[in-house]
């Protein structure tokens, strides 16, 4: 499965609204991983609002190390951009382009949410998820890579889902082809972007919120049972924690860091 990147331009021309989309375009049909190959060609001297799109990797890898499997027939893509963010504010560029992406597909009829922190869910499996890796100098982000993976036609494993055979059990066909599909992700990554740029994190984190369905899930931290209440701007999960004692009962606020908890795809989750 090849990509077209007439079918690609089309779409891009006809919804584009935004100003920072790459364009500098590299389409491949297998590499490695789309975010490495991407980090390769800016070494290169390639531009640093640079894409890179393939629609099979073969070293893929998710957040934490994780291997993000990458069979023919699902989009992968990475985006460049250069914002202008410290770099413990890092995370909200997977928080912008996670609600950006979820917002563009819901515009489209798909229903996505998001799980925490960087996985879009349709109807409880996972139809994609987000990998953001930064360069750093002085405290300030100098290079950032934002990659995605989306399940569109390839096989999937049971807790996942892909969007062309969900699609077949619709009545309407939102998304049309893998180019859409590229076109809409590259514009839901920028959106999210320019939200957070031009309004800010704070109503970002609002529309985050909003699509999050991990609100009011019960998680197990040392053992201990609390209720998922929020996000904060850093991407930490705040979670209302019940301790006991002999005499009441006290519930403090707990900010977990991404990678220490697991949600899954279950009720409840513990802690890594």
């Amino acid at each position: 499965m090849g990509f077209d990147l007439q079918l690609w331009e089309t779409a891009l021309e006809s919804g584009n609204r935004y100003t920072y989309l790459p364009k500098y375009l590299h389409i491949f049909e297998s590499v490695p991983s789309t975010n490495q190959t991407l980090w390769d060609l800016l070494k290169q001297g390639a531009d640093k609002n640079s894409i890179v799109i393939a629609t099979q990797q073969t070293a893929g890898r998710g957040q934490w190390g994780r291997q993000w499997i990458s069979p023919t027939g699902g989009l992968y893509l990475s985006v460049g951009i250069v914002p202008k963010l410290e770099a413990t504010d890092s995370y909200q560029l997977t928080l912008a382009s996670a609600w950006g992406i979820a917002a563009q597909l819901r515009q489209c009829g798909v229903s996505v949410g998001i799980k925490w922190p960087n996985d879009l869910v349709l109807y409880g499996r996972k139809l994609g998820g987000i990998l953001t890796e930064t360069k750093v100098h002085n405290g300030q982000i100098i290079q950032a890579v934002i990659g995605v993976g989306i399940n569109w036609a390839n096989p999937v494993p049971d807790t996942g889902i892909n969007l062309e055979t969900w699609q077949a059990s619709q009545p309407t066909k939102a998304i049309s082809c893998l180019e859409m599909l590229t076109n809409t992700v590259v514009l839901g990554i920028e959106s999210g972007i320019d939200c957070l740029c031009q309004e800010g994190v704070s109503v970002l984190l609002s529309r985050y919120l909003d699509l999050l369905i991990n609100i009011g899930d019960q998680v197990y931290i040392n053992n201990l049972l609390g209720t998922v209440v929020g996000v904060t701007s850093q991407g930490n999960l705040h979670v209302s924690l019940e301790t006991y004692d002999s005499t009441e009962i006290k519930t403090p606020e707990i900010y977990v860091e991404p990678g220490t908890i697991s949600l899954g795809y279950s009720k409840s989750s513990v802690l890594l």
